[in-house]
């Protein structure tokens, strides 16, 4: 069994202020090895679950040298390798050879989720709503559509309470969660304390390995739209004259092609 780990910072217990997720950052550090420690909680799971080959994924920009390489490789668990890319989901070639489940943790709301821990929609890129084929997604739902396009299921979501639910409604309910806290605000939260919320991640690991066709791989549908509405226009001004690219309004965009993967590299990359 093949299983890809694809991780982010800002749901992970015991990290619920930006800056400990900042490259650089006071508080950076501590975070990257809480961190690296819920990453390694997936991966015991997987291996108790029957996993052959584990991949993990780090998809946390963290800014500078820092994005996408956020994981402590000398604390990170040996029965795994794990990629550092240069772009936000650009890395496919796991997904390409086959892969049997995918494992998203420390996944954070959507953009506007109201008691979502520093909700927000691809960091750095000022995206107010984005929606494919009309259906409103946030990072969990582009990691969905990334592993679907080469017919991968999310068999795991974990992150706050609001992240899991996001999940769950993007998925189905055959999805399963671990809420490692519960979210109060967008710098705000109740929490488990790490020990026991890795504990919880293993355990929800392992049962979500168990069944395979639990949920199925997730696709918006062909041909796929994509509409990504900004908070400013200057991203809009920036995309305009891009081929395949249409201003819908001042900062509104839209993408359509044949597959949702097709749409999202003529304006993502």
């Amino acid at each position: 069994m093949r299983v890809h780990i694809i991780s982010d910072m800002e749901g992970v217990s015991g990290i619920v202020r930006g800056r400990q997720t900042l490259g650089g950052a006071p508080m950076y550090d501590e975070g990257r090895e809480l961190y690296t420690e819920e990453i390694n909680a997936a991966v015991r799971g997987a291996k108790a679950a029957g996993a052959t080959e584990i991949v993990v994924m780090d998809c946390h920009g963290a800014g500078g040298e820092w994005s996408f390489n956020s994981l402590v490789p000398d604390l990170l668990h040996p029965d795994c390798e794990f990629v550092v890319q240069e772009d936000w989901t650009e890395y496919t070639a796991f997904l390409e050879e086959g892969c049997d489940a995918a494992l998203l943790v420390g996944m954070h709301a959507m953009a506007g989720a109201g008691r979502g821990g520093m909700n927000h929609t691809v960091s750095g890129q000022d995206y107010y709503n984005l929606r494919f084929n009309e259906t409103l997604v946030g990072e969990t739902g582009i990691h969905a559509a990334l592993c679907g396009t080469w017919g991968c299921p999310v068999l795991l979501v974990t992150g706050d309470d609001v992240a899991c639910e996001e999940g769950k409604t993007l998925v189905g309910g055959g999805l399963t969660t671990v809420a490692v806290k519960k979210g109060l605000g967008a710098t705000s939260a109740r929490q488990i304390p790490p020990v026991r919320a890795r504990e919880l991640i293993e355990a929800g690991a392992r049962t979500a390995l168990s069944d395979l066709k639990a949920v199925d791989p997730w696709s918006p549908g062909s041909p796929c739209e994509i509409t990504v509405e900004f908070k400013h226009t200057l991203a809009v001004d920036k995309l305009r004259f891009r081929p395949g690219v249409e201003r819908v309004d001042d900062r509104t965009i839209s993408v359509t092609a044949e597959t949702w993967w097709e749409a999202w590299k003529t304006f993502y990359f």
